[in-house]
């Protein structure tokens, strides 16, 4: 490998075989960390890379230490420099290119950076060249070898110019770009790096007979017990079991305040314990954990790739023989109809150098990469850059309610028992309630905390309608009126509860939620962006109404007393009337419409479920980040077609130039790195975005 668009093409090509879970790649030190499934097998894996004209090894080794970004490029630089610059110095300051024995010291100069430096572009060319593909090295090795092979046949023969200089300095230009790439690479990948330094290295584990013990975090099995003192990075995930203190979830949520900890509340690795001791158990380790889900979505999205992109792959397939018959074409135009064989090899040389598609197949990755960094900072987690893609053309935006544009954090008003006793009333809402993460059964089971459980079975849950069970020897169901009984009842401001033993309706209970503090705020931003906002839920027409209302959105554009299905039934609709659809939630019952949408946005809470059919993630639950990752992705997405649009232009006007002899392979050189700078840096402006 030679660059970071090489790294690209062996990550994607590892990616491809089955079972392949995450690759990391470090250039410069020629190693890629695979870590698979039973289904890979380390065959397939080495196939899939001499395929894609990378052919390797297993490392019998345990994996060498990271080698600094460019520190390969660096040493190509020095050397290229060295044999460089005295024939810069001797051709531009004394004109010395015409004396005899500077050709014999341009030879000196220059064979140990054709040997050394031109190393890897030939190296790079020629396992492409047995795959039957061309690739950016194999423009640089054509161009910088005829440069030499030339100048040693002119000083074999006695011509007097000779371009021992140019074919030095396409290779060291060319060596400065990736170095000053691979640094700016790394810049780029800070958002990644500073995750994975969250985690500590150790945890204080409690022993049975209540003694602690210091051991590394990856010896902690579920179930474990850690002790937390204040100050402490928490190590993995768990539950707290005794005591109580404030958490820093920042890291994580993007909140700025601390949240209050006491028994049965969560806790994640990485976030920080400010005060309070704390003993918690153990729940999830190692990749299971929300730290390292978040660090592998992240990765995920920084190496995956949007549909633009392929377009780019597509046209870079082709260009490389194109550019070759170009340079042919000029050789022999100059040769045959302008009787200068030498200038149509120097100026062939510039078609194959400036010519170089790395600024094309970095236009993309580059963009994506600097874009999910940026969001990741925000708290704002992207799958892919097919996501990344998809925010830029949305038209509609539908919102779940509970949970999403409201608090998720309804409060009981009012109940009513219509047939039975108080007590057995409140505690079979308990009992039922108490199972389930709805937002609804978590008010109800809190409310009603007082009252004894009872003794249920098969209790299970029914996305978007409510929970059931059998209590005694009959059915017991707790939810929706439309689902729980088949009595009409007068609307009530609120969400309506109700409680069934059998087919008769033995309860009722309001419960009554508020907008979050941001919502009609959001809404409005949306719509002035150009795109409609919806309202779908499965509550009650005068409550989805009401919230509708205090947020701004249409009348029109509201939905009540959706079911789970019909909620994904609402996008496709949209989607055949030719609309382009975001679809917000957090429950199991929005894993529908998630999945049906053409963008996916869960909240923190987000079900495991629904967080998995989402395209992006929010860390925290408020939803004022919701304008900030549209307005993030679009301005990625332009980034991209800057980039991308640039790179094609620089081509499609320097090619012609240095085939007509206006650029020289100097100078075609030295703008082949400058073009790759300029997209590098196009795409890390998005590091510091602002929203408007």
């Amino acid at each position: 490998m030679s660059c970071q668009n090489c790294a690209r093409h062996v990550r994607e090509a590892l990616l491809a075989v089955s079972g392949v879970v995450a690759v990391e790649i470090q250039v410069e030190a020629g190693e890629a960390q695979v870590r698979w499934s039973a289904e890979a097998e380390e065959p397939l894996l080495l196939k899939a890379l001499k395929e894609a004209g990378y052919p390797g090894c297993v490392m019998a080794l345990e994996p060498k230490k990271a080698i600094a970004a460019g520190a390969g490029w660096r040493l190509n630089v020095m050397i290229g420099l060295v044999g460089t610059l005295p024939l810069m110095i001797g051709e531009w300051g004394f004109q010395a290119q015409t004396q005899f024995w500077f050709g014999w010291f341009g030879l000196i100069l220059i064979l140990p950076v054709q040997c050394l430096v031109g190393a890897r572009f030939y190296k790079g060319a020629w396992q492409q060249i047995k795959t039957g593909h061309s690739n950016m090295d194999t423009l640089v090795s054509l161009g910088s070898t005829a440069a030499f092979g030339y100048s040693v046949y002119g000083l074999l023969t006695g011509m007097h110019h000779l371009y021992f200089m140019e074919a030095g300095a396409i290779l060291t230009l060319i060596s400065i770009g990736h170095y000053l790439e691979a640094r700016i690479g790394e810049k780029a990948e800070v958002a990644v790096k500073g995750l994975l330094k969250l985690a500590p290295e150790s945890a204080v584990r409690l022993k049975g007979d209540g003694s602690r013990e210091i051991v590394a975090v990856q010896e902690l099995v579920l179930g474990n017990r850690v002790w937390i003192s204040p100050g402490d990075r928490i190590p993995t995930d768990g539950v707290v079991q005794k005591g109580s203190g404030v958490v820093d979830e920042g890291m994580l949520t993007g909140e700025s305040m601390p949240v209050e900890k006491i028994q049965g509340a969560l806790l994640y690795g990485g976030t920080v314990n400010q005060d309070g001791a704390l003993e918690m158990e153990v729940t999830a380790t190692g990749a299971a954990t929300a730290l390292a889900r978040i660090i592998q979505r992240v990765e995920h999205a920084q190496t995956s790739r949007a549909g633009i992109e392929r377009m780019a792959d597509r046209v870079s397939s082709v260009f490389v023989p194109t550019v070759v018959l170009i340079a042919i074409g000029t050789l022999l135009g100059w040769g045959f109809f302008g009787g200068h064989w030498s200038v149509g090899i120097m100026n062939a040389i510039g078609v194959l150098v400036v010519a170089c598609p790395c600024a094309m197949g970095l236009a993309t990755p580059a963009a994506i990469m600097a874009g999910t960094n940026a969001a990741a900072r925000r708290g704002i987690l992207i799958r892919d850059g097919i996501a990344l893609e998809k925010c830029g053309n949305i038209t509609d935006v539908l919102f779940d309610k509970t949970g999403t544009l409201t608090l998720g954090k309804p409060q009981v008003t009012q109940w009513k028992v219509f047939d039975g006793e108080d007590d057995e009333f409140k505690s079979l809402v308990r009992t039922l309630a108490v199972q389930s993460n709805h937002p609804l059964s978590r008010a109800l089971a809190g409310y009603f905390s007082e009252a004894p459980l009872l003794s249920i079975s098969d209790w299970s849950e029914v996305r978007g309608s409510g929970v059931m069970a059998r209590y005694a020897i009959e059915s017991v169901r707790l939810g929706s009126l439309k689902w729980v009984a088949s009595e009409k009842f007068s609307e009530v401001q609120g969400t309506v509860i109700g409680l069934a033993r059998g087919t008769k309706l033995c309860g009722m209970i309001t419960l009554v939620d508020s907008p979050k503090l941001h919502a009609k705020e959001v809404v409005t931003q949306i719509i002035r962006s150009g795109c409609r906002v919806h309202l779908v839920s499965g509550d009650s027409a005068s409550t989805v109404h009401s919230i509708g209302n205090r947020v701004g959105i249409p009348l029109q554009n509201i939905h009540a007393g959706i079911a789970p299905g019909e909620k994904a039934d609402i996008v496709k609709a949209l989607q055949q009337q030719g609309g382009r659809v975001a679809f917000v939630g957090d429950g199991i019952n929005d894993a529908p419409a998630l999945a049906q949408a053409d963008l996916g946005i869960a909240v923190m809470q987000a079900s495991d479920v629904a967080s998995e059919s989402a395209d992006i993630l929010l860390l925290n639950s408020d939803i004022e980040s919701i304008p900030e990752a549209l307005g993030l992705s679009a301005a990625t997405l332009r980034t991209i077609r800057q980039n991308l649009f640039w790179a094609f232009f620089y081509n499609s006007v320097a090619i012609p130039l240095a085939a007509a002899g206006w650029m020289s392979p100097v100078f075609c050189a030295a703008s082949m790195a400058l073009s790759d700078l300029f997209v590098i840096g196009n795409a890390l402006r998005l590091l510091r975005w602002k929203r408007e």
